[in-house]
């Protein structure tokens, strides 16, 4: 035990736990304590001057660093453990008995794992060494976006004016009366704040759910014997975790086993080069770096806060306030439209104040407001606070600072029924890019079909071989096959306690187990017979590039080596020379045998088939000069084994949602590693291929190789043709990407491969597969889908116009109320001398018009009309021609109407100024009301349509009424306004409600597809509009 403790001279360490220990332990313990302080008082003691060495305190102290240890696990250190893999020290390893040692201090078989089953044995693991979480930096407070909303200079300056508005009230008029004008302005200021903040608090607590989400991985460990999935989140200290390529590691730890593994640790060292790791030199394996090649196993040592990876992170901050293109394209309309309300705001603040001091402006008696010299200074400055909040709030209602809000809200609800709906969103901008997308490069293993494969058709030599025929394969051939599938694969069978055939679970991909299922039930093959009668010299990894695994090993009966390989038909048949028959004879393979198992392979194919052969060879020599073990298997003159076909069906539904992509204009290709003819059956089955049509000649399949040898010129040319690639590498995915993106087309792309991350990075939407993508894969999209689903992408593609399209609509509702109010609050000032919206009332349908506007409109769900349409494109510009043309005519109304009643509304409606004001306040808010519903639809003329099935729209309409009543009805201090009777509420209404047929009749001229602005040579309007 001694060897697990380590030695300090000048700092002892007793790792004690009291929380942990019964009253025996404790004894135990703290004779242990006694006699190893002893120890290091009389080693102190006696080498004083090494001490002094070592630290600048006198030799009359000690200093005992006390640390936490669980009475389970008294022999070993979690700080040993987490040293040995930061510090990569061998030596250290050694000292505590290799990796083996440390497996037995934390009580775990190497084979089978840890007891998955305890609960207690758990517990206890996360007590002594801590659970796989780390400490993430404080979130932000709901006070943090009060904070961020007091910023905004327009209210920091409202609310000086309101403070100077309340104190010249209170003096002029008492506390009873005089706070009403500076108090409404505070209440109102307090409204529009408190809603900023409680919705950006909001949206930030939904982010942070959704990267929790994305942060919780599944990872592989053995239990009990058996591999299963488990959350990255409940790894403890002593799980055998399986790695395998594009995994990332979970945790730091120790190399169990394995072959080829090679390691990724650019993350945390920024070195580029791949690391190996084996027994021998590098047996350490450091969380958060990557699997780059091979497969293996490892022991977890250190978790959490223990990790390198840990303490990174815990003082990594996810920012989630992540600016989208369309958010900085909304930045720049947001700016150009303020600076035009601050033009606006300061004309009428000069024109307010020159009227004023020319005696021009009057109060409610008809007397002139100011007299020169016989004008007190309070009332004058107290008049020009009420001149400032005016022209402020003009500015305030001018800014549309809902715009980027809007866009929050959209992104942050669609997030969220987008996870609903199996799709996880990495990148906010990937949520408007999707609707833009206009061809999208599909997988075909796992997203077009089930990825649920099962061995339907084996060929031993020329002849097929039935189920029932499985008896006659001759033994030695059928030893070859148990060697090949036993050894040569990833997977794994785990048989439960009443082996059955129920009892058997199978592990790894979906060929991987189809082939070991098969093996195990149609070939009675017995794994772990074949495996402890074996032994592996070397192993070279599957990965998409080679498409095909080989093993070298060793039968220990006789110390025979062999070879095995198994991969992709055509190209295992390439590397053969000889084959075996039904009889088990090995027979030449010559040219016309060559043919006819190109003819089968094609045939098997042809029938959506995924073909895998098995090829084998006895080899005399494995060592190079030094005695070393070749890392080169040989690929030629071996025997050809047996061809099987695996079924993978098509998912359902995968061909009405292709289909619905055409429809809405995107461009499906399909990508794939199987061969041409497998390639041509799925896609047509899927509906990217017409049936009995000769692709080939029209350039519509091509190979990836062919791909690839095209001239640049060729490949741009007929890049925009193609429909299918088969047999395509990463590099073939990348390139195509890369060609299609030249050509002007917006690019989503489906991976699930490490090798697919530069294809992923590439394009303009990378989308990731959830339950067979790596972590490379995962952490180089933008969007993973979780169940693996073609159809989730077509979701996902109308989630995106969705996003475009409610943002849509939210810019033409209040940039509607921008011109209106702006205009108004503009001419009233000219022409009159006065505003005839109060700062309270304007900042009330600036809630309206912002916040409440915001989630009225940007909540919509997709509706099947979207798909109807051509995707948007990258140069299509945000404000259409619709939108003018809709926008334009309602705010034309709303101008006409309210400027009327401006100087026409007391002789109509024979009522006072007061009442007057309040019918234009009353009316240009319910022009607000109804227009909301006109902006729900862009262009079609029913605004009604699907409405029942917003609730939060028919919600906020309703909320917004009531409150306006009360705020005509029962604020009469507070809004500035007077009581309304039934018939002026009726005139107000039906004012209003005149923008329904208005909006109708408008969506009736047509407008044209170039944008309006192109007619013009105004440079800055166009880029502030696109």
């Amino acid at each position: 035990m001694s060897s697990l403790i380590p030695a300090n001279l000048s700092c002892t360490s007793i790792q004690m736990h009291p929380s942990t220990l019964n009253k025996n332990k404790k004894r135990w313990h703290s004779a242990f304590s006694t006699i190893y302080c002893s120890r290091a008082f009389e080693k102190i003691f006696n080498n004083p001057k090494k001490s002094s060495k070592i630290s600048p305190i006198s030799s009359n102290r000690v200093i005992i660093d006390i640390l936490k240890v669980h009475s389970f696990f008294y022999n070993v250190y979690q700080s040993s453990l987490t040293k040995i893999v930061k510090e990569k020290s061998l030596d250290q390893l050694n000292e505590l008995g290799g990796v083996q040692g440390v497996a037995t201090s934390l009580y775990t078989d190497v084979h089978n794992g840890i007891n998955g089953e305890d609960d207690e044995d758990i517990l206890r693991r996360i007590e002594a060494f801590g659970n796989n979480t780390y400490h993430k930096p404080p979130k932000k407070g709901f006070f943090h976006f009060v904070w961020e909303a007091f910023k905004d200079p327009t209210i920091a300056i409202l609310l000086v004016c309101a403070a100077l508005s309340l104190g010249f009230g209170i003096k002029e008029n008492g506390p009873k009366e005089g706070w009403y004008d500076g108090g409404s302005i505070f209440v109102a200021v307090f409204l529009v704040i408190s809603v900023s903040a409680i919705s950006n608090f909001r949206q930030n607590r939904q982010f942070e759910k959704l990267s929790k989400v994305s942060s919780n991985i599944q990872v592989e460990v053995v239990r009990n014997g058996r591999r299963q999935k488990i959350s990255v989140f409940e790894i403890v200290v002593g799980d055998v975790v399986c790695l395998k390529i594009g995994d990332q590691v979970p945790a730091d730890g120790l190399f169990l086993e394995g072959h080829s593994l090679r390691v990724d640790e650019s993350s945390m060292t920024g070195e580029s080069d791949h690391l190996e790791v084996d027994h021998n030199q590098n047996p350490f394996l450091i969380s958060g770096t990557k699997v780059a090649d091979g497969y293996g196993q490892m022991l977890i040592t250190s978790v959490g806060m223990n990790t390198t990876w840990g303490e990174m992170m815990s003082s990594v901050s996810r920012d989630s306030n992540e600016k989208t293109p369309l958010q900085s394209r909304l930045n720049k309309l947001t700016s150009a439209i303020g600076r035009v309300g601050l033009a606006v705001a300061f004309l009428v603040l000069v024109v307010l104040l020159v009227r004023y001091f020319t005696g021009h402006t009057k109060d409610a008696n008809g007397n002139k407001e100011y007299n020169g010299s016989k004008t007190k200074a309070d009332d004058v400055i107290n008049s020009m606070v009420k001149i400032i909040a005016a022209a402020v709030t003009i500015v305030v209602v001018a800014i549309p600072e809902g715009l980027p809000l809007a866009v929050t809200l959209t992104l942050a609800y669609s997030m969220k029924r987008m996870m609903v709906d199996q799709a996880m969103v990495r990148k906010l901008s990937a949520c408007e890019t999707m609707g833009s997308a206009t061809t999208i490069c599909t997988d075909k293993t796992g997203t077009l079909t089930l990825n649920r494969m099962t061995v339907t058709k084996f060929w031993l030599g020329k002849d097929s071989v039935e189920k029932d025929g499985y008896i006659s394969i001759t033994s030695n051939v059928l030893k070859l096959l148990h060697q090949a599938m036993s050894l040569n694969t990833t997977g794994s069978v785990y048989r439960s306690t009443n082996c059955g055939s129920e009892g058997l679970e199978f592990s790894g991909s979906p060929t991987e187990k189809a082939i070991l299922s098969w093996a195990v039930e149609g070939l009675n093959m017995d794994m772990e017979r074949v495996k402890q009668n074996h032994s592996i010299l070397h192993v070279e990894a599957f990965n998409s590039e080679k498409k095909r695994s080989g093993v070298l090993m060793k039968k220990n009966a006789d110390n025979s080596i062999h070879v095995h390989w198994k991969g992709a038909a055509e190209m295992i048949l390439a590397m053969c020379s000889h084959y075996y028959d039904l009889e088990g004879e090995v027979i030449v393979l010559d040219h016309s045998d060559r043919r006819r198992f190109d003819e089968i392979i094609q045939g098997m194919a042809a029938s959506s088939l995924r073909c895998i052969a098995f090829a084998h060879d006895q080899i005399s020599e494995t060592n190079n000069d030094n005695g070393e073990i070749q890392e080169t298997l040989q690929e030629k003159n071996l025997i050809l084994l047996g061809i099987v076909g695996l079924k993978d069906p098509c998912r359902p539904g995968v061909k009405k949602a292709v289909e619905d992509c055409q429809y809405a204009g995107v461009r499906i290709r399909m990508i794939t590693g199987d061969n041409v003819f497998t390639a041509r059956a799925i896609a047509t089955e899927c509906g990217i291929l017409r049936p009995n049509h000769d692709e080939a000649n029209d350039g519509l399949v091509v190979e990836g190789v062919e791909f690839r040898n095209y001239t640049d010129e060729e490949r741009m040319e007929k890049v925009d043709k193609i429909v299918v690639m088969a047999r395509s590498s990463p590099f073939d995915k990348h390139l195509m990407v890369k060609c299609l993106k030249e050509r002007g087309h917006v690019v989503a792309v489906t991976g699930d491969g490490t090798n697919d991350a530069p294809a992923l990075k590439e394009a303009d939407i990378g989308l990731s597969m959830g339950i067979q993508g790596t972590e490379v894969a995962k952490e180089s999209s933008d969007i993973v889908i979780l169940d693996d689903n073609f159809a989730s992408v077509a979701t996902v593609l109308s989630w995106g116009r969705c996003v475009y399209n409610n943002i849509q609509k939210f810019i033409q509702f209040q940039l509607t109320v921008n011109v209106a109010a702006l205009v108004i609050n503009f001419v009233a000032a000219i022409s009159a001398g006065e505003v005839p919206l109060t700062a309270v009332q304007l900042l009330w349908v600036n809630l309206i018009m912002d916040t409440l506007g915001a989630l009225a409109l940007a909540t919509e769900r997709p509706t099947k009309d979207l798909m109807d349409k051509p995707p948007v494109g990258r140069t299509e510009p945000l404000i259409t021609n619709i939108m003018w043309r809709n926008l334009l005519s309602q705010a034309l109304y709303q101008i006409s109407v309210l400027l009327t009643l401006q100087f026409r509304g007391e002789s109509i409606f024979n009522v006072s100024e007061k009442v007057n004001d309040t019918l234009i306040f009353n009316t240009f808010v319910l022009c607000q009301v109804f227009n909301e519903f006109n902006a729900r639809k862009l262009e079609r003329k029913n605004v009604f349509e699907g409405i029942q099935r917003n609730k939060l729209f028919l919600g906020i309409i309703g909320m917004t009424v009531i409150l306006q009543v009360v705020m005509v009805e029962f604020l009469k201090r507070f809004a500035n306004t007077e009581r309304l009777n039934w018939g002026q509420w009726g005139a107000c209404i039906g004012i209003a409600a005149a923008s329904w047929p208005i909006g109708w009749i408008v969506k009736c001229i047509p407008v044209p597809n170039k944008p309006v602005f192109t007619y013009l040579k105004w440079k800055n309007i166009k880029s502030i509009c696109k």
